[in-house]
């Protein structure tokens, strides 16, 4: 029944998405692009280990400075850890059921040296957004809750014992979705600059 469900959901979804988006997005990725929403309500279902190896191996995929790959995944499934997660720390949306969370930091150990040692921030952002687009194209909601560079990231690394040199970047809750957003048309031809300002 819950299959069922999703895959109306995900129909409904791209229905959305056909009448907000031009009809020509028939690429599969530039369609997973245009249509991925952040969801925060989740049904609770548990993810199977395939598919959080896949959601890893996406967001180890995204491109890094000098390929240092500056990152390191924290995984969370035990329900008391995502509780607390939660109540301490509402806006990640822990507490809305999710089966799993997915704490992306940087290893400063392998960050650069010198003027390009604050890369590892884009770097992390990179993997959280492969992350993000992996989930929607398997069906799955997530969304991305930043932690760095508030008092946050300090909290989590308590919480979660890291070690001093490894920096949570953001909290990526993920699991199957309890509700379907709108697509929302965000393409603003007025941000666009070409050669000059």
């Amino acid at each position: 029944m819950k299959k069922i469900i999703l895959a109306v959901m995900c129909m409904l979804t791209l229905i959305s998405c056909n009448q907000q988006q031009p009809k020509t997005m028939d690429n599969q990725v530039i369609n997973n692009i245009l249509t991925r929403v952040s969801v925060r309500q989740f049904t609770g279902e548990p993810l199977t280990q395939a598919q959080v190896d896949t959601l890893l191996r996406a967001a180890m995929a995204a491109p890094s400075a000098v390929n240092k790959q500056p990152w390191a995944f924290v995984v969370i499934s035990d329900k008391q850890i995502i509780d607390r997660i939660g109540a301490e720390l509402p806006n990640t949306r822990c507490q809305n059921n999710a089966p799993l969370a997915i704490v992306l930091c940087g290893d400063l150990d392998k960050a650069l040296e010198g003027a390009g040692r604050d890369f590892w921030v884009q770097d992390v952002a990179a993997a959280t957004e492969n992350l993000l687009l992996a989930a929607h194209s398997m069906g799955l909601g997530a969304v991305w809750t930043g932690m760095y560079p508030t008092p946050r990231a300090a909290q989590v690394q308590e919480m979660l014992g890291l070690p001093e040199n490894i920096v949570p970047l953001a909290i990526v809750p993920v699991g199957y979705p309890a509700e379907q957003p709108a697509v929302k048309q965000k393409y603003n031809e007025s941000l666009i600059h070409y050669n000059k300002w």
